[in-house]
Order: C-alpha cells, then structure tokens, then sequence
C-alpha cells in the first residue's frame, strides 16, 4: 500500500520503475538539457498562451461590440473569443509549427518522433481540442508534456 500511495501523493516521477529516473525534463525523449531543442517550460507556455489570447480576445471584443460586452449584456463575446484563438492555434500550428503566441515565447511544437517534421492538422486538431478543456495541460508527466501532448505524440520545445 505504501508504493501506490506514495507515487499518488509524489507526483509522476515516483510510479517510475527504478533507476528510470532521468536527470532532466526531456532526457527520455531524446532532447537536449538547455537551449534550442530542449521541453519548454511552464513560464513560457504560459506567456505564449496569454500572447495568444489576448488578441483573440481583443479581436472577439470588435466584432460583437465593446458597448455590448462591457455592460454585461448576453453575448458571443466568449465562444467567438474561443473560436478565434482554436482556428488561429490549428492553422498556426500545422502551418509552421507555432502559434503567434509561442513564437514570440520563442516555442514551437514538434513531433516527437521526428522533430523536423510538421506536425499536421490532425495532431493540430486533436492538440488544440485537448487543450480546450483546460485540465490536459495541467496533468504532465516527468518529461513536462501535458495529456494534449502525450495523446498527439507532441512536446513543446524552445525554437531559441
């Protein structure tokens, strides 16, 4: 009882058999410790989010009308606001690898089989309908990928 309890309370790293451990986020999948290459992290998927959502945002808020979404009536504000940033995330993406967002973060998506590659829009797709929900991104494991990226066969790494 004692192992299953402690790899709950421990996170993701303690169900891990032994000796698997790895001395940083990325060494299992191939990936360098620092620099170009290397698993982004938290801080800057984050920003690159914000980058994201914020002209999304601002883009949602002319179209429906400041007057109206600022005096609280009913509006689309929030689901044009979402629909923006997913089709901007999806093109993006299986465009050229990175949202606006991430490039300015200096991320970028790969494929974790062949980073080289693109990543395509079905992973695109699959990668941004996870991310809509919220809670995939905030489950990762040792390697610092959320559920989004684990199900697409994906990593966010650092572009500089």
């Amino acid at each position: 009882m004692r192992r299953e309890t402690g790899s709950w309370l421990s996170g993701a790293s303690a169900a891990l058999p032994e000796g698997a451990h790895s001395d940083y986020r990325g060494q299992q999948l191939g990936l360098p410790r620092d620099g170009a290459g290397s698993v982004a992290g938290a801080g800057r998927r984050v920003l690159g989010l914000f980058l994201d959502w914020v002209p999304s945002a601002l883009i949602a808020v002319a179209v429906v009308g400041p007057s109206k979404v600022f005096a609280g009536e009913p509006t689309s504000y929030d689901t044009l606001a979402l629909g923006i940033w997913f089709v901007v995330g999806v093109l993006s993406v299986t465009l050229f690898g990175f949202t606006p967002g991430q490039y300015f973060a200096g991320l970028r998506v790969a494929r974790i089989e062949n980073p080289q590659m693109r990543v395509g829009i079905v992973r695109a797709l699959a990668r941004n309908l996870l991310i809509v929900f919220i809670v995939p991104p905030l489950i990762q494991d040792v390697d610092g990928r959320g559920m989004q990226d684990r199900a697409t066969g994906t990593v966010v790494v650092r572009s500089r």
